[in-house]
C-alpha cells in the first residue's frame, strides 16, 4: 500500500482526478477534505467511485490533522477559491494564501511533504513569458491581472522564501495549471472549461460561438491557449508524489498553444458532427487585458525526469466526449 495522503479540494475538478489516480493503480490511502454543498450539484459524484479512507469538512481540518490525520505523510493541497469572478478579495487571500501558508508550515514542522496548486494566472498578461522559474526575483516580477492570480503568486513567493531560509517541508512542489479540461468539472458552472461550455451546444446540434479578434495576427477564434487534459495534470501530480527528491514550482500544461477554433473543431469531431463556428463581439470590459496566447514552458518538468507524453486536444477531447460527456454517467 502507498503512503497516507490528504487531498484538500479532493472532490473538486483537478483534486478528484488526482484522487482517482492515487486510489487506482497507485494504491494510496487517501483522505479528502472538501465542501460538497448541495447534493444536486453532483460534486459528491466526483469521488463516489473511489475508495477514500476518510472525508473531512474544512472547518474540522486542523482538529483532524492533529488526531486521525497524524499519520498523513503528504498533503496535496488543491483546495482554493478558483473563481476569477469572486468579488471578495479578503476571502480569496484568506483562503488561497492564508490556508496554504498554514498547511505549508504544518508540513514543515512535522517533516511531511507538500504539493499545492498554483496557477498560470500568476503570469498575468504574459508580458514576461511563461517560464516557471522558482527563484524569488522571477516570482516577484510577475504581475497577475486579478485577485485570484495575485493570491496564488503571493503564496509562490512565500514558499520560495521559506525554502531559501531552510524552513520548507522535505518536499514542496507548486503546480502552475494552465487551461485544464476533462471529466468531473460539471459542478464548476461558469468557471468550467470552454469544452464543457461548448458541449451542450454541440450535443444540441447548435453552432459554437467564439470571440472575435481585435489584434493582429490572430483571426477570429484564433486566440490561443495551452489546453491540458486533466488526466495529464493528475498524472504529473502523482508522479511527483513518487519522487520525493524533486521540488520547486513547475508548469502543468501541454507545452503547445492551440486556438479556440482548433478546440471547437476537435469537440465537433469527437461528437461526429461537422464544425459550425460563429463569432461574437468580445465584451468591452475585458478587451484591454484579454490574453491572446498562453503556452507553458515545460522544460523544467522534463528536465526533472517526467517523460510521459502529453495529450493533444484531439486525443483528449475524443476521450472526454466519448467516455464522459456523451454518456449518462459523466463522472470519472
Amino acid at each position: 500500500m502507498g503512503a497516507n495522503v490528504l487531498v484538500t479540494g479532493g472532490a473538486g475538478f483537478i483534486g478528484s482526478n488526482i484522487v482517482a489516480e492515487l486510489t487506482g493503480a497507485g494504491g494510496y490511502d487517501v483522505a479528502v477534505c472538501d465542501r460538497l454543498r448541495g447534493a444536486e450539484t453532483g460534486k459528491w459524484r466526483n469521488i463516489a467511485k473511489h475508495p477514500i479512507t476518510d472525508f473531512v469538512a474544512p472547518d474540522d481540518l486542523w482538529t483532524w490533522l492533529d488526531g486521525r490525520g497524524r499519520d498523513v505523510e503528504l498533503i496535496i493541497h488543491m483546495g482554493a477559491i478558483s473563481s476569477t469572478q469572486e468579488a471578495d478579495a479578503d476571502k480569496i487571500v484568506h483562503t488561497n494564501f492564508g490556508l496554504s501558508r498554514d498547511l505549508f508550515d504544518w508540513c514543515a514542522a512535522r517533516k511531511r511533504r507538500f504539493i499545492y496548486a498554483s496557477s498560470a494566472a500568476t503570469y498575468g498578461d504574459g508580458a514576461v513569458g511563461f517560464d516557471d522559474a522558482a527563484d524569488s526575483e522571477s516570482l516577484k516580477a510577475l504581475r497577475p491581472l486579478n485577485a485570484y492570480g495575485w493570491s496564488k503568486a503571493l503564496f509562490d513567493i512565500h514558499a520560495a522564501r521559506r525554502a531559501a531560509d531552510g524552513a520548507a517541508p522535505p518536499q514542496w512542489v507548486g503546480l502552475k495549471f494552465f487551461n485544464v479540461y476533462g471529466p468531473n468539472e460539471g459542478h464548476k458552472g461558469a468557471m468550467s472549461s470552454m469544452v464543457a461550455q461548448m458541449w451542450p451546444k454541440v450535443a444540441a446540434g447548435e453552432p459554437v460561438l467564439l470571440f472575435r479578434s481585435y489584434r493582429d495576427p490572430w483571426a477570429d477564434g484564433g486566440q490561443e491557449r495551452d489546453f491540458v487534459y486533466v488526466r495529464d495534470a493528475a498524472r504529473i501530480a502523482v508522479w511527483l508524489t513518487e519522487h520525493a527528491e524533486i521540488g520547486g514550482i513547475f508548469n502543468v500544461g501541454s507545452g503547445v498553444a492551440r486556438s479556440f477554433n482548433d478546440l471547437a473543431r476537435a469537440v465537433f469531431t469527437a461528437a461526429g458532427r461537422p464544425a459550425e463556428i460563429g463569432y461574437i463581439d468580445m465584451p468591452q470590459t475585458i478587451r484591454p487585458t484579454y490574453q491572446y496566447q498562453t503556452c507553458a514552458a515545460m522544460e523544467r518538468l522534463r528536465a526533472a525526469g517526467y517523460a510521459a507524453p502529453l495529450t493533444s486536444i484531439e486525443d483528449g477531447l475524443a476521450d472526454y466526449v466519448q467516455r464522459y460527456l456523451a454518456r449518462p454517467d459523466p463522472y470519472r
